[in-house]
């Protein structure tokens, strides 16, 4: 893949390993971004009354990219107000279940609602462990992120597939929030009812914008009372005739925030899906290795095969001063120190953390 540093500033001025926090703006996201609010500036309404066919536009791109039908795409401002309308849609006392110290955004909103919760443990046997609990438990409802914000551990996709095939009744609900951006996704053949994600993150978007898919079976199954003039597409004669999305986007739907979602799938489609996939597998393949070789890894990372951009060093705080020091970007998360890998870092990121790590760059 070429070399995108040019396009990021600030890849180009630190090692920056921290999209599973922040997402990077590009030069020409914001430079877009300035034409629109300009647009707005000197048009007014007559450039707003443009926005129907603009978010019709951005909706199409989501559902080409993922490969979803676009009436089963929802634009909202964030995982959480997405996942909140879902579960108020859901029927009360579910048995729900989740993955014990998951992203507090998936789990709190079935917590703090009349669900009945039970948990899988996260570690190397993620997928028999959800599979113990499934049989235990017996589910109407799984819902969990596809990669682990701390550990970046990341479960079996074709499990996710597998299992929903084995049972369709089980309403299985995703994350993606730390996975969309960094391989193909298909919504379509993925066995997910409901998957929703940020996208300041991955999608390189900034924030104010979020997605939702939500598959047309499983729309039949939510009884939504979120609604809004928007939801009725402006029209006082669908208000009792809504489309399930409707529901998700009760109000003005914003052209600056969307539209940024919608020119980072322009940005990716002109790189490639396969070519972005393919960058990340050979640089994260490196990361793992050197990083296992170094027993830096927690053994449910370590001991599993496919892992995620992300990753979780043991080390504390005065290793993260140092990297701090020496201009790595990265977080404390967990017990550890997570430093995650997307389209703009290179090998050579990945050898100046190495070489702070133990002062060499062995691969």
């Amino acid at each position: 893949m070429q070399d995108l540093k040019k396009l990021y500033p600030a890849a180009a001025s630190m090692t920056y390993l921290n999209t599973a926090s922040c997402g990077l703006l590009s030069k020409p996201l914001v430079e877009w971004r300035k034409a629109h609010d300009q647009k707005l500036l000197q048009d007014g309404s007559l450039y707003r009354d443009l926005h129907k066919a603009h978010i019709k536009e951005i909706r199409e791109s989501v559902a080409r990219f993922f490969t979803a039908r676009t009436d089963e795409v929802a634009l909202v401002p964030n995982f959480s107000f997405g996942i909140n309308v879902i579960l108020d849609a859901m029927s009360k006392g579910k048995k729900v279940l989740l993955l014990d110290s998951d992203y507090p955004s998936v789990n709190w909103p079935f917590e703090h609602r009349d669900f009945d919760v039970s948990y899988a443990k996260i570690d190397e046997n993620l997928e028999d462990n959800i599979l113990e609990a499934i049989s235990k438990y017996q589910p109407d409802v799984l819902a969990l992120s596809l990669v682990q914000y701390i550990s970046g551990l990341k479960i079996d996709l074709s499990f996710v597939k597998r299992l929903k095939q084995q049972q369709p009744s089980l309403f299985i609900i995703a994350d993606g929030t730390q996975f969309l951006g960094t391989e193909r996704f298909s919504f379509l053949d993925s066995g997910i009812d409901v998957l929703g994600a940020s996208c300041y993150k991955w999608m390189l978007s900034g924030y104010g914008n979020a997605l939702f898919m939500v598959r047309k079976e499983a729309q039949k199954l939510l009884h939504s009372s979120t609604i809004g003039f928007n939801s009725a597409d402006a029209q006082f004669s669908k208000r009792d005739a809504l489309e399930f999305v409707g529901h998700m986007e009760p109000g003005h739907q914003d052209t600056l925030n969307y539209g940024s979602l919608g020119e980072s799938i322009r940005f990716f489609e002109s790189l490639g899906v396969s070519a972005i996939e393919n960058h990340l597998a050979d640089l994260c393949g490196k990361a793992f290795q050197a990083f296992k070789k170094r027993g830096l890894l927690l053994a449910m990372v370590a001991n599993r095969s496919n892992h995620s951009t992300i990753f979780n060093l043991k080390g504390g705080m005065s290793l993260f001063q140092k990297l701090q020091e020496n201009g790595i970007v990265c977080s404390l998360r967990g017990k550890g120190i997570r430093v995650s890998f997307h389209i703009y870092n290179s090998e050579e990121d990945l050898i100046q953390l190495l070489k702070i790590l133990d002062g060499q760059s062995n691969l």
